[in-house]
């Protein structure tokens, strides 16, 4: 039995009304007198028990007189083991690390708890987070004032109010959006919203929202399979009803990590001779997969249809255009000396 069992056994055992004696705690956890003492020590000085040693019955017990405005002690209420616990405190980091601190700090009371619980063991909670690691690509913060507002409107199905950079456009607008849910894409937050400034849907990085107030109208709400229609069909984020299919054709080494990716739910692999795969992907707006296209280049061949291919095109001859420009330009070191 590991020093986590035991203290769960010990938290039984003083949940009686009478003081437990010691010989007790050794017959029922089948342990040394060494052992229970460490156990019972433990358990006041690191778990927080109010544990006293009643010397008229000879044994131990909670203390039932506690300051006033105080929590009574308890373990938590429902049994973890050791994998349960490792697996909270991950999804704990993973909180952190998708920057929900709004729902992380909810969380820490609860957690801190257990990391206790977890130290008696084997695995510190400290090794823990050593042999875990969490990296998040390309990850835009959000504000936690942002994201308590926003989240709550989600919760709650209530209108907000936005002021919200619009970085295609290059300029802040008010929005008025009845909140659907919230999305976690790509290491970013995005709000799936009905816009009644644009009579559509609309996501909205939360990244982008520059205020947000709750407003105490009614959001419109509508079924999850109009919003998957409307705004989970396509392709990426910048998602709608896919009207295109994209045919893509990867050869080697591209080909070997494309295989075991999935770029659409409703994609279409095929294996071809020589180790290359072709790719059939449903979108609307081609602006995402054309940076997840330029991604393998020069291991992709776009094969249709036509427009993509030349929007692929046009944006690989602008970017060498543009390289070719800076490299004829003298670096800083050698214009200086050209003065000179």
């Amino acid at each position: 039995m590991s020093q986590f069992e035991r203290i769960y056994t010990i938290n039984r055992l003083l949940g009686g009304k009478r003081a437990v004696p010691l010989s007790k705690f050794m017959e029922t956890l089948e342990v040394s007198k060494a052992t229970v003492k460490r156990d019972l020590e433990y358990l006041r000085s690191r778990l927080g028990a109010p544990l006293v040693y009643d010397r008229e019955q000879r044994g131990y017990r909670y203390d039932t007189v506690q300051p006033e405005g105080s929590v009574p002690f308890q373990l938590p209420g429902f049994w973890l083991s050791s994998d349960e616990l490792h697996a909270l405190l991950f999804l704990r980091d993973l909180l952190e690390q998708i920057d929900s601190r709004f729902l992380s700090s909810a969380l820490e009371p609860a957690v801190r708890k257990f990391e206790i619980l977890l130290d008696a063991g084997k695995l510190k909670a400290r090794d823990l987070n050593r042999r875990f690691r969490l990296i998040r690509a390309r990850h835009r913060p959000v504000e936690e004032p942002i994201f308590r507002v926003v989240s709550s409107a989600v919760v709650q199905r209530r209108r907000l109010e936005l002021t919200y950079f619009s970085r295609s456009r290059g300029e802040i607008l008010p929005r008025t959006v009845s909140p659907q849910r919230l999305i976690w894409y790509s290491s970013n937050w995005y709000l799936d919203a009905w816009c009644h400034l644009r009579n559509d849907f609309r996501s909205f990085s939360l990244d982008a929202i520059r205020g947000a107030t709750l407003l105490a109208e009614k959001a419109d709400e509508y079924p999850p399979e109009v919003l998957d229609a409307r705004l989970g069909a396509g392709y990426g984020i910048f998602a709608g009803p896919p009207d295109k299919t994209a045919v893509l054709r990867f050869r080697l080494p591209a080909s070997r990590w494309v295989e075991r990716e999935e770029w659409h739910p409703k994609q279409r692999l095929t294996h071809l001779p020589g180790s290359e795969v072709r790719l059939e992907v449903p979108y609307s707006d081609p602006r995402e997969l054309v940076q997840d296209i330029l991604r393998f280049v020069p291991d992709i061949v776009v094969e249709s249809p036509e427009t993509l291919r030349a929007v692929v095109a046009g944006q690989l001859e602008e970017g060498l255009a543009r390289l070719r420009a800076e490299m004829r330009k003298p670096a800083a070191g050698e214009a200086r000396l050209s003065m000179g």
